[in-house]
C-alpha cells in the first residue's frame, strides 16, 4: 500500500498524549518522519519530563516507523526555533507543522489571576504563532507546507474557562490571516475543532461547580452535534488531520473543521446578518428602533 506522506518531514507539538499522540503516529504510518514534540507536564502545564515523548517515538519506532523526540516548551520563542530545528537537523526539511500543544485550567473569571490567563494564552495562541512564525519563513523559501492548527468548540464560549476560549479563539484568526498570506508560496493553513475524550477534558470537569457543570452540559449540547461525539478517541481526529497534511488538500486554506467520530464540518466563516443605516449621526432613538429586533433569550 502506497504511503500518502512518504518522504515528508512533520513536527507535531504537544505528541506526548491525547491527540497529539494519535496524530503523530498516525503521520509516521502514513510515511512521515515524526519530530514529537511535548514538554512532558501536567494538564495545568506545570513539571517536566521526557517520558511522555519518548515514549510516542518509541511506539512508532517499534512499527517500522522514524520519530526524534523534543521536549521544548511552545510558549518560550527560542523553544519554538528549536522544535522545528529538531527537524532540520535529523530529516534536513519539514513539510508539515501540527500545532496541538495545550493546557487547561478550570477557572470563573473572577478568580483568574493575571498569571494564569497569561500562562493560558501563552501555551495556546502564543504556541501556535512562535511555531507558524519559524515554519513559514522556512515554507517560504521551499514554497510548499502545510499547516494544522488545533482550535476547540470552546473558542465558541465556555463557562468556567475564558482564558481557554479566548486563547482558542484567536487561533481562528491566526489561520485566516496566515492563510491569505502564504497562499503565494503554495502553503495552507486550516485549523480543526476536534471532540475527543482526552485527558485535559477529563481534568477540567471534576474541578467544575455543580452550577457551572450544568451551564458546561448545556454548552456541550448545542456545540457538539455528534452522536459518536461520547464515544470520540484521538485516532478519530487523526485521519482528518492526514488528509489535511496531504496533496489531495492543497485546495483547502483558512477553513475551520469540527472533528470527532462520524462527523466531520465546515464551519461558516462570520457574517454580518443584519444592519441598520443612518445618513447622519446615530441618535439613540435610532438604535432602539433599528435594534428592535433584537429579543433577549
Amino acid at each position: 500500500m502506497d504511503k500518502k506522506l512518504a518522504g515528508k518531514v512533520a513536527v507535531v507539538t504537544g505528541a506526548g498524549n491525547g491527540i497529539g499522540r494519535a496524530e503523530a503516529i498516525a503521520l509516521a504510518q502514513e510515511g512521515a518522519s515524526v519530530v514529537v514534540n511535548d514538554l512532558g507536564g501536567a494538564t495545568d502545564g506545570t513539571g517536566r519530563s521526557s517520558q511522555a515523548a519518548d515514549t510516542v517515538v518509541r511506539e512508532i519506532q517499534e512499527k517500522g516507523g522514524t520519530a526524534v523526540a523534543n521536549y521544548d516548551s511552545v510558549a518560550d520563542p527560542q523553544g519554538a526555533d528549536r522544535i522545528v530545528q529538531t527537524a532540520m537537523d535529523n530529516f534536513g526539511r519539514i513539510d508539515i507543522l501540527v500545532n496541538n500543544a495545550g493546557i487547561t485550567l478550570a477557572q470563573m473569571i473572577f478568580n483568574i489571576s493575571d498569571d494564569d490567563f497569561d500562562k493560558i494564552i501563552k501555551v495556546h495562541l502564543y504556541g501556535h504563532f512562535y511555531c507558524t512564525r519559524r515554519v513559514c519563513r522556512l515554507f517560504k523559501e521551499q514554497k510548499s507546507g502545510r499547516i494544522i492548527n488545533t482550535s476547540s468548540t470552546s473558542g465558541l464560549g465556555l463557562p468556567g474557562g475564558i482564558h481557554y476560549s479566548a486563547a482558542k479563539e484567536g487561533i481562528i484568526g491566526l489561520t485566516r490571516s496566515v492563510a491569505m498570506e502564504m497562499a503565494r508560496y503554495n502553503v495552507t493553513c486550516n485549523a480543526i475543532r476536534p471532540v475527543a475524550n482526552t485527558r485535559l477534558i477529563n481534568a477540567v470537569k471534576p474541578k467544575l461547580t455543580d452550577t457551572v457543570q450544568q451551564k458546561y452540559q448545556k454548552y456541550l449540547d448545542e456545540v457538539i452535534t455528534s452522536p459518536l461525539a461520547p464515544e470520540s478517541k484521538p485516532e478519530d481526529i487523526a485521519p482528518f488531520v492526514i488528509f489535511l497534511s496531504g496533496d489531495e488538500a492543497a485546495g483547502l486554506s483558512g477553513h475551520t473543521f469540527y472533528v470527532c467520530r462520524g462527523q466531520i464540518s465546515l464551519y461558516s466563516e462570520p457574517a454580518r446578518i443584519k444592519s441598520i443605516y443612518s445618513e447622519d449621526i446615530w441618535t439613540l432613538d435610532q438604535i432602539r428602533h433599528g435594534f428592535s429586533f433584537i429579543k433577549p433569550e
